[in-house]
């Protein structure tokens, strides 16, 4: 396969999971701030700061007003990383790699941007958000459907399961850092019902409050949900779930082309070392430091998937 074509169906799968993912992140920061009306801008802004985009919404806005938040993570022409601009720019990438697609991948895809362009043609209401960000979850799950049901295994379908993965472990990492790290008020809170409100909305963000409660009951901690989050298994937005997967599809691309990348080498050492360690481990080493290094290294192993595969004229 071309790098070009490899690259964007990649890029696209990114965004397209980055745009459920921006979908979740505002869902984490609405339930929250509703949770904590006192403190709402401290939410938004922790939701902006983890999605990359705090430096560009202070260049247009003085304060963290919901509405403003919420239009710029959705719409804003000026964040390229609105949901609105990914949705476009994963169309454009499928467009690019148009013959290395179903038929039903194409217009999934095609239909989200559609659909979403004419959802968001105005400032979405607050009381409307929820049905927005259902909508996008929803499209988002219309491409994914299409994909794994129309898709030959071969290695477009890998790169495209690459990008989504990858994209999936950096929002779970990101996720839980704003929760441990920058939404936590006080030490004094840990373990009472404010922070419980907390990890149990962050688990919603993710859809997994259901499966947690499934497997641990009603107690709710912040090592048992950061256990799960991290290394469950058969979680599927887990970090391990998602590089077992990750692991796969690379060693398909690898048997395919018989070689051994050095992509597939960095994917089995964070399997093997960062995703092996115990929670214990991971909290008395300090969570945020611990989802700092794995953001690090996700990110390492995407910039070494561009380089194996000769990703030329990149659209990320």
């Amino acid at each position: 396969m071309l790098g070009k074509t490899a690259a964007s169906l990649f890029w696209m799968s990114r965004y397209l999971e980055r745009v459920e993912n921006s979908a979740r992140f505002i869902e984490a920061g609405f339930r929250i701030a509703l949770t904590r009306s006192a403190s709402a801008s401290d939410e938004w802004s922790s939701v902006l700061k983890s999605s990359g985009v705090l430096q560009a919404y202070r260049r247009k806005h003085v304060d963290f007003d919901s509405v403003n938040v919420i239009d710029f993570l959705l719409r804003d022409r000026d964040n390229t990383n609105s949901v609105m601009a990914l949705t476009k720019k994963a169309r454009d990438s499928a467009r690019t790699a148009r013959t290395a697609l179903t038929r039903e991948v194409w217009e999934a895809t095609n239909e989200s941007w559609i659909t979403l362009n004419a959802a968001m043609a105005k400032p979405v209401r607050e009381q409307d958000l929820p049905e927005t960000l259902g909508l996008i979850r929803n499209q988002s799950a219309l491409v994914r459907g299409a994909t794994l049901g129309t898709m030959l295994r071969n290695d477009g379908f890998n790169f495209l399961r690459l990008g989504s993965f990858l994209e999936r472990a950096d929002s779970t990492a990101r996720i839980l850092d704003v929760k441990y790290y920058l939404l936590l008020p006080s030490v004094a809170l840990i373990g009472s019902s404010v922070d419980n409100v907390q990890w149990e909305t962050i688990l919603r963000s993710v859809s997994a409050h259901r499966s947690f409660r499934w497997l641990n009951g009603p107690d709710i901690s912040a090592q048992a949900v950061a256990d799960y989050l991290i290394l469950h298994r058969q979680m599927p937005r887990s970090l391990t779930f998602c590089y077992a997967k990750i692991s796969d599809n690379l060693n398909y691309i690898d048997d395919n082309y018989g070689i051994k990348s050095r992509s597939g080498e960095l994917a089995h050492e964070i399997c093997t070392d960062i995703l092996r360690r115990p929670i214990e481990a991971i909290f008395d080493y300090g969570l945020h430091e611990y989802i700092a290094d794995f953001i690090r290294a996700n990110n390492g192993l995407a910039a070494q998937i561009e380089t194996d595969f000769n990703f030329h004229d990149r659209v990320g």
